[in-house]
């Protein structure tokens, strides 16, 4: 971290160190933006005071972030094709930077100063989206060359199915509750729980449940949502200065080595399946050194695979590699890689033989796909402490507006434990999810269920801020960068 700065133009230093402090502004606002929806439940219904939920809550989110892993980190990265970043100039780079966290930082703290739940996700992801679609305009590029928009469409039915798996799954577990435990207390809200049985707290054990789900959602909201601020503080590093981040600087021989041994590994797999993935992987072919800005073909395997042997062939340290030669190893490493996923995603190996893929793509990646500790604790910080204030607004509208009625205890244990469920399967498979959704979505599904009617003002301006973000951010990142460009003659 502390040669971060070292080398580099005081103006290029200057907008490097700005920038960082947007990404970690943009989390600390997603701290008290996205944790409002996390303790909503467990202060609505009295089951915590308000100062140790949040308290709690942003250790367990800080905790999610150093335990979270990078897997939903690169799913970000990975909007924007790593030869959109490597082709673009020092002051494109950083108008893409600026105008993805400006219009992040924007829409989000609009929506929580109306306490409207809406999701950091969708955010981020329009804001990615909307620079990635404008700079190939701006270019005359296709517009498949701007996004990832196999990535983009995978993260997009992540989005889209897991708020309606929650309000189902949400609604089911309330109706399995309500059968199993017909006269018990938990079916009461705060109100009636306060005027009937003169109690403030919920029974103890709803109260436990209730208290643990919560931390239990921190806990996966960091390792998701943190990992969304680390993916983003990576696509400023491998932006702006690439030479030093563009491979882990910090790899050790043995990581290095894995990674030559994965391509030797690849070939061998490849060969002994010939017969199905020959002419996929133009096995027959002759490899031919890669012009510099070749293009990710499967065709190119074979060319690909000997590139990386010649590349790492004795080396135990990417230092010893220049930076085009850096930016290059990272190129045919992650198309080694998304050549895999293809492989894999034909169906034609033996069981056996695609779960080794799968780990010869963790060995392929592991240098190129990482974040430094400091990055991991820095992030983590930010969420955790924007997680102890400003949730007040978003607690109301959770607990109070989303349903006709208050929320019984039921009704916040069944969102909750959805929420986790969801947000942790999630993570399983490096996907970004927002947790607004899930548990807005969750308790609405408990509304329904209990046949407490919905709040149709609500829950309409609600969904009008989930349909109207994606666009809104694209927008707001996009006309950004396009402004910024045009105005500077970039």
């Amino acid at each position: 971290m502390f040669d971060l700065f070292s080398g580099l133009p005081l103006a290029v230093g200057f907008s490097l160190a700005l920038a960082l402090a947007l990404v970690l502004a943009f989390e600390f606002i997603n701290g008290f933006h996205d944790t409002a929806n996390a303790v909503a439940t467990v202060i609505y219904t009295k089951a915590m005071p308000p100062h140790l939920a949040v308290f709690f809550s942003g250790i367990c989110n800080f905790l999610g972030v150093l335990l979270g892993g990078v897997g939903v980190a690169y799913a970000i990265v990975h909007l924007l094709p790593i030869d959109v970043l490597l082709n673009l100039e020092n002051g494109r780079s950083l108008a893409m930077v600026y105008s993805i966290l400006v219009a992040a930082i924007v829409w989000n703290l609009g929506t929580w100063y109306l306490g409207i739940p809406s999701s950091s996700s969708h955010t981020l992801i329009g804001a990615i989206l909307g620079v990635g679609v404008v700079n190939a305009l701006l270019g005359d590029l296709p517009l498949g060359t701007g996004v990832n928009w196999d990535k983009a469409l995978d993260i997009g039915l992540s989005l889209i199915i897991s708020p309606i798996a929650g309000f189902i799954v949400a609604g089911l577990m309330l109706l399995i509750l309500k059968k199993g435990f017909v006269d018990s207390k938990m079916h009461k809200t705060p109100e009636q729980r306060r005027a009937i049985d003169n109690k403030k707290h919920p029974p103890f054990w709803n109260r436990l449940v209730l208290v643990l789900s919560a931390m239990s959602v921190s806990f996966v909201h960091g390792s998701n949502d943190g990992q969304k601020g680390i993916g983003l503080i990576m696509l400023v590093l491998i932006g702006i200065v690439p030479a030093k981040f563009i491979l882990d600087p910090a790899a050790t021989p043995y990581q290095i080595q894995r990674t030559y041994d994965a391509t030797l590994h690849l070939q061998s797999l490849y060969e002994r399946n010939a017969n199905v993935l020959g002419d996929f992987l133009a096995l027959q072919s002759t490899p031919t050194p890669l012009a510099p800005d070749f293009h990710c073909d499967p065709s190119n395997t074979p060319s690909t695979i000997q590139a990386v042997r010649l590349s790492l062939d004795g080396v135990h340290t990417y230092r010893a590699l220049a930076p085009e030669a850096r930016a290059q190893m990272r190129r045919y490493l992650l198309c080694l890689d998304d050549t895999a996923r293809k492989v894999g995603s034909l169906k034609v190996l033996p069981a056996a033989e695609a779960a080794d893929l799968q780990r010869l793509r963790s060995d392929l990646t592991i240098t190129a796909e990482y974040a430094p500790l400091w990055v991991i604790a820095a992030v983590a910080l930010a969420l955790g402490i924007g997680t102890m204030v400003g949730w007040r607004r978003v607690v109301i509208t959770v607990g109070e507006k989303i349903g006709k009625q208050g929320m019984t205890y039921a009704q916040g244990m069944a969102a909750q434990i959805t929420a986790v469920g969801a947000i942790g399967v999630a993570n399983l498979f490096s996907l970004p999810v927002s947790t607004t959704q899930v548990l807005s979505s969750g308790v609405a599904g408990t509304m329904v269920a209990n046949r407490s009617g919905l709040h149709n003002g609500t829950v309409r301006t609600i969904l009008l801020a989930w349909l109207l973000t994606f666009p809104a951010s694209m927008l707001l990142s996009g006309g950004l960068f396009s402004l910024t460009v045009l105005a500077l003659g970039m």
